[in-house]
């Protein structure tokens, strides 16, 4: 496998020899002072050229970095321009997801604060701050946005609890696992937030939570996944709302901000009747 080093001193050979590359910036985790780096770190990197469309036209280029197991090429929109991504991952296990992105749309500007400029042949990134993790901290939730989610949670595991009642599993773990889920990391999140002063990064999918959830939290946490059978994945449903609780009601009262408690008091009623409802009932 390639060292750091090594990979690094390929995409510049490559930048610096290919006049369309302007620009080079080195993004994530390779550039965060608090993350420790593993075999599995990618190389997230920004090619700032001339033509970005070339490099999806001719895509010899790939070749120079490597034999490929796999590759994958998406198009986006970045400020109105297109930007093409080319997530790459090499026989030796080095993996580099590549962007280019048109140099007349960056304009000094570097949105990304963990970024590192490794080069710029026309001195056109202006001076900013070394990488830090301040684009990725969590912020504060409003009311609003606070009162939103907790809805959600609680009427989705609603449409979970129905899903199971019926045996519909893959509609059920659906609601559970990736609507429920998202409301319940985002509170999580802002539960970590609140108890960190608002400073932390808790990574992408919230992969770091474990790192600051104490001990107890994080084992109701690992409670809320389950296997296929009907009978865990409803245990799992109610580790949910019982965990939803337990967060975010003092997580309300430190931001002074009213918690659904009338709401979650009846859902959680509801849920436990539908689940012992029989399956030839007329009415819930």
């Amino acid at each position: 496998m390639r060292t750091e080093s090594e990979v690094i001193d390929q995409l510049l050979q490559f930048a610096h020899a290919d006049e369309k590359v302007r620009a080079v910036l080195l993004n994530g985790s390779r550039v965060n002072p608090n993350v420790i780096k593993d075999i599995f770190c990618d190389y997230d990197l920004r090619f700032v050229v001339t033509e970005p469309r070339y490099y999806v036209d001719h895509q010899e280029w790939i070749g120079t970095f490597g034999e490929l197991i796999m590759m994958q090429q998406n198009d986006i929109k970045t400020d109105g321009e297109d930007e093409y991504i080319f997530l790459m991952l090499f026989t030796d296990g080095v993996r580099i997801d590549l962007s280019f992105r048109r140099a007349e749309t960056v304009n000094g500007r570097i949105e990304d604060s963990l970024s590192k400029v490794l080069l710029d042949k026309d001195n056109v990134l202006k001076k900013f701050a070394p990488p830090s993790e301040a684009s990725y901290i969590t912020v504060k939730p409003s009311a609003d946005e606070f009162h939103r989610n907790m809805n959600n949670l609680l009427w989705c595991s609603t449409n979970a609890a129905k899903g199971l009642w019926r045996d519909e599993l893959p509609y059920a773990k659906f609601m559970l696992d990736i609507v429920v889920r998202q409301n319940l990391l985002k509170l999580l999140s802002w539960y970590v937030g609140a108890e960190n002063n608002w400073g932390v990064n808790l990574g992408s999918a919230s992969k770091w939570l474990k790192d600051y959830l104490p001990e107890q939290l994080w084992h109701s946490f690992e409670r809320t996944y389950s296997g296929p059978a009907l009978s865990e994945v409803w245990e799992s449903l109610f580790a949910m709302i019982r965990l939803a609780k337990e967060v975010g009601q003092p997580l309300a009262e430190k931001l002074n901000y009213e918690y659904p408690a009338s709401d979650h008091c009846n859902v959680l009623a509801y849920l436990e009747r539908v689940r012992v409802l029989p399956k030839d009932a007329t009415e819930i």
